[in-house]
């Protein structure tokens, strides 16, 4: 059978998992419909999204469609969750949902925006078409208008905006859908256009069909279907194209193990659980997984499967399982060296850090295990803690985020937590080039190790990378391991005690002294090294600058550019169209806020404001230095007497 790993996604409200619980039902997985009003959706498990109506963790659920196996992935479409959707975009295809009422929204974009980056094919369902104020023909313009792609309207909607509305599937064959379908496939097909102009009898229903699998899995098209997720009007012709439409895949499960880790949850006894889809091979019980960070034995499996979750003895390729014994798995780990998964980051870090604190201070060692339970769930909520203050930051994609932790850290753990105001994160970039160097049996020098380091800076988005331009038969492995995830760990606070970016480090010195050194003397002596290095190179202090995309009544156009003006946005593009004025351009996230809170005054409410993030700038004026955790490589006295203590101290 094939397998075909499809994700539901949307702008929140758009409707997903009201779909989800539809195509289970019709599927057979669920007797009853769940809903998210009442909070008892097959997919939303956790108590806040019962009670928000939002979804906040990607569930799986995996049923039958004719001959083919669907593992669906329901997916959030907040856009302070868009973590869980990244580490899910490992699939054969997908389901962009849209309201027929609110049409393109910010998250929309976002999300088409990656799966097009990505190379993933997708057909839009267009949903709510029974609701005051449907407008299918409108979003089928905005979809081709605002999206840049080739949307084809595979269903027709007759009195939409009314609880009367009814969807029928068009076919391939016959008007009104053969003409569009004809001339979208020929753009990109010169034998067809060639038929469809000379000897228009040739193009039949199933060649038609054959030409538009083809370009859907190329991404050339995009067929779009209409209904009403909660009724089930106008889901058949999507299930039909989910089975027939989509590109599924043939795997082997007699192959070289190979999966992807995308996601980890904990058990009711706070053991770890990993969830994997394998894309090649066979996985059985008591086997030994090659992770990164080494071999680990598989303790229990569960296989996601006819729409429930069963313990079984083995699972294999084209299958997600939940699995035990995975102590050292991380979310994004490649399983086995699964080709699917290279560690690329295709969304943006967050770009706000919040202090959390418990409100009894004996508590903190039970947050910080907490929190770090959370992280790991997240690896995109980064932790920072000051040892000299002993605070703890986490870092957010917007506030919705904190009301989650809160209410995690109060039901799962039995912290009750409070956060200060968000702040901004900003990051260093590398001006110049530098270099540092401490050699063995050399003052300063009290360690058992040289190294020498070269920093340069890197293209904008490039991110970190590290190099040896050492001879690496001169010393044992582990040390240049050592050096080199020093590096990293280091570049996570800068000169003025920010993350570092865009930075290569090349190692350009290296000499042990045997038996004598240890990986410790590297790891110490790597951050002063470091620190050296970004000190002579110099670092510019970058703030994030997020994209914009602002509508409002043309009226109200000269006091939002007043605004904008003051708030020092940049324009990039600017129009009026039906009395609207639509405005793009670019602004610093710290003036995010205050736009949004002026908005609805300027406008009278009709205003509407999509943000993102765009890319880093340089900051004016003097910079901000931020607070360092841990010993201070930029201050060589401070940091070996901060070493020395901890040393006594463990002695």
């Amino acid at each position: 059978m094939r397998t075909l790993n499809l994700g539901i996604l949307a702008h929140v409200d758009a409707g997903k998992t009201s779909l989800t619980e539809r195509l289970l039902f019709d599927a057979g997985v669920i007797d009853k419909l769940g809903s998210v009003d009442t909070g008892n959706t097959q997919t939303d498990t956790l108590e806040l999204e019962r009670q928000r109506g939002i979804t906040i963790r990607a569930a799986v659920v995996s049923f039958t469609i004719g001959d083919r196996i669907v593992n669906l992935i329901d997916t959030p479409g907040h856009p302070d969750f868009i973590a869980e959707v990244e580490r899910v975009l490992l699939l054969d295809a997908a389901v962009v949902v849209v309201s027929a009422v609110e049409g393109v929204q910010a998250q929309t974009r976002v999300l088409v925006r990656a799966l097009r980056r990505l190379g993933v094919p997708f057909v839009f369902f267009v949903n709510k078409v029974d609701r005051l104020g449907a407008q299918y023909e409108d979003v089928l313009k905005a979809l081709a208008s605002q999206l840049l792609v080739r949307p084809i309207a595979m269903s027709s909607v007759i009195d939409a905006g009314s609880g009367l509305a009814r969807v029928e599937a068009l076919a391939h064959g016959c008007e009104p859908l053969f003409t569009p379908l004809c001339e979208a496939l020929a753009e990109n097909d010169e034998a067809l256009l060639d038929d469809y102009v000379l000897a228009p009898d040739r193009l039949t229903a199933d060649r038609l069909g054959r030409c538009l699998i083809d370009q859907v899995a190329s991404g050339l098209v995009h067929p779009v279907f209409a209904g009403v997720a909660t009724t089930g009007v106008g889901v058949p012709a999507l299930t039909s194209a989910i089975a027939t439409i989509l590109p599924g895949r043939r795997l082997d499960p007699d192959g070289p193990i190979a999966g992807t880790i995308f996601k980890i949850e904990r058990g009711w006894g706070g053991e770890k659980l990993a969830y994997m889809y394998l894309t090649s091979g066979t996985v059985r019980l008591r086997q030994y997984l090659d992770l990164p960070k080494g071999l680990d034995r598989v303790t229990a499996i569960e296989v996601f499967e006819a729409g429930r979750v069963h313990g079984a003895a083995s699972f294999r390729a084209g299958q997600i399982a939940r699995i035990s014994g995975l102590a050292g798995a991380r979310i994004g780990d490649a399983v086995g060296g699964d080709p699917l998964s290279d560690g690329r980051a295709y969304f943006a870090p967050p770009t706000l850090e919040t202090r959390v604190f418990g409100q009894r201070p004996s508590e903190k060692a039970a947050l910080w295990l907490a929190l770090n339970q959370m992280a790991e769930q997240d690896p995109l909520i980064n932790l920072r803690r000051n040892e000299e203050t002993d605070e703890v930051f986490v870092s957010l994609y917007g506030e919705v985020q904190k009301e989650v932790i809160q209410s995690t850290l109060l039901t799962d753990f039995g912290l009750d937590a409070s956060f200060e105001e968000s702040t901004i994160i900003l990051v260093e970039r590398p001006v110049g080039i530098g270099t540092g160097l401490q050699i063995l049996f050399k003052e300063p020098n009290p360690f058992l190790a040289t190294v020498g380091l070269r920093v340069e800076p890197r293209p904008a988005g490039a991110g970190n990378s590290f190099a040896l331009e050492v001879d690496v038969g001169q010393m044992p492995a582990s040390f240049y391991r050592a050096v080199e995830e020093t590096v990293f760990e280091t570049l996570k606070q800068g000169v003025f005690g920010w993350q570092v970016i865009d930075c290569h480090v090349a190692m350009t010195a290296a000499r042990h002294s045997s038996p004598a050194s240890t990986a410790a003397d590297f790891r110490q002596l790597t951050p002063w090294v470091l620190a050296d290095a970004l000190s002579a190179a110099q670092t510019v202090l970058c703030e994030p600058i997020d994209r914009f995309h602002l509508e409002a009544p043309a009226e109200s156009l000269s006091g939002l550019l007043t605004l904008l003006a003051k708030s020092a946005a940049t324009m990039t593009d600017s129009v009026i169209v039906d009395g609207m004025a639509r405005l793009e351009g670019t602004m610093a996230s710290a003036m995010i806020q205050s736009v949004q809170q002026q908005l609805p005054g300027l406008t009278s409410g009709a205003g509407t404001i999509e943000t993102g993030f765009d890319h880093y700038a340089p900051m004016a004026g003097p910079p901000r230095v931020r607070r360092r955790s841990g010993p201070d490589p930029f201050n060589r006295v401070e940091y070996l007497l901060s070493l020395h203590r901890h040393l006594e101290g463990m002695s």
